[in-house]
């Protein structure tokens, strides 16, 4: 959530958020009143794993923040300022020379570097729904996820010039590359439901992954581009079916409940990891490819409520769950870097503001 399409009203529930040039922010542009106390750790005595936590973002609704190929930059969606809804950025992993890469247009997310280093992904509204960004879902049904269906996956440069659509009908979002750089994963509902797909950066050759009834989303692959992971819901009763399908009309799912999955690339031998009837999203391999990091609120709470979102880790085959983060509010959309020596997730940590989520990154200790 990544996202988002998908992600998109996770983020701003929880404070996060998900070509016509806009100038350039710097750092400054997004630093809020409120500036941590230098003195102050920002980890908790609990969370062994991050040393040398670090904020990189102050103020506004940032999250999805993925590493490049190198390691040295992260481009991630962001609101903040005078954006009515998220845009795309990029920075130095340090947090230094933030700047706009989508076109300021529409509603963007889903953001994500090709290997090398010289064209991003990203999904946008602007090209199919109008620069302005599109409503706000209807509540009237209770908590859901809006399923923009004028979602497009676009291919630019890394500084953000000569996008280009390559997707051209319904929700087409969550987008990522596999390690080579050749093949782009992503969720589309083309052929009338939430499925995973995965086609070449021009667009084409497509292919279909999943075609179970429900939502498959916000897929990952490994490091060995041999496995990819992904979230999913796939109803089971009459009546969640029909809810789902009735939902998913009005371009909306409900989140409630979101296993993690993983399958191969080629989408064969596909089984769930967690069971544990959460909301789990955000799942990203370990470097080994033999455990996978994600967030949940698995914790106990009111089951007509969201609650807590913590990151985990779980071994592929669902052994082995152990909890990583130990903040009160949200904590989300974990990646690694290359070389694995560093975590780069979203928190609403260290801040007393409302609907502020910012990014984190930290050196990863097992």
């Amino acid at each position: 959530m990544r996202n988002v399409g998908i992600t998109v009203l996770l983020l701003v529930v929880f404070g996060v958020a998900a070509l016509s040039c806009i100038p350039s922010l710097s750092r400054q542009t997004v630093i809020a009143a409120e500036e941590r106390d230098p003195s102050k750790s920002l980890a908790f005595p609990e969370e062994k794993h991050l040393h040398n936590l670090r904020q990189l973002t102050f103020g506004g609704q940032n999250a999805e923040a993925y590493f490049s190929a190198d390691g040295k930059q992260l481009i991630f969606q962001s609101k903040h300022g005078d954006l009515q809804c998220d845009q795309i950025f990029s920075m130095n992993v340090d947090g230094s020379e933030m700047r706009l890469v989508s076109t300021g247009k529409g509603r963007t997310t889903c953001s994500y570097f090709f290997p090398d280093g010289k064209h991003i992904l990203y999904s946008s509204t602007h090209l199919r729904g109008g620069p302005e960004c599109p409503p706000k879902p209807d509540m009237s049904k209770g908590y859901a996820w809006p399923i923009y269906p004028t979602y497009d996956i676009f291919l630019a440069n890394a500084d953000g010039s000569d996008p280009h659509p390559l997707t051209h009908e319904g929700y087409n979002a969550e987008a990522t590359l596999s390690p080579d750089g050749k093949t782009i994963v992503f969720t589309s509902t083309r052929d009338g439901d939430l499925d995973i797909y995965t086609m070449d950066v021009e667009g084409k050759h497509v292919k279909r992954l999943t075609d179970e009834l429900g939502y498959d989303g916000g897929p990952f692959y490994s490091r060995n581009g041999q496995w990819i992971v992904y979230r999913a819901y796939h109803p089971k009763t009459e009546q969640e079916k029909a809810d789902y399908r009735e939902l998913l009309k009005e371009h909306l799912i409900r989140p409630m409940n979101l296993e993690v999955w993983v399958m191969r690339a080629d989408g064969s031998d596909k089984h769930q990891v967690t069971h544990n009837g959460a909301a789990n999203f955000g799942p990203y391999f370990f470097p080994d490819g033999k455990r996978i990091i994600f967030a949940s609120d698995m914790l106990p709470h009111d089951a007509n409520e969201m609650g807590n979102f913590e990151l985990f880790s779980i071994h592929v085959d669902g052994t082995g769950l152990e909890r990583i983060t130990y903040n009160p509010t949200f904590d989300g959309f974990p990646m690694f870097s290359p070389d694995g020596k560093k975590l780069v997730f979203a928190s609403n940590r260290n801040t007393t503001q409302a609907h502020v989520t910012n990014v984190f990154i930290a050196d990863w200790v097992e």
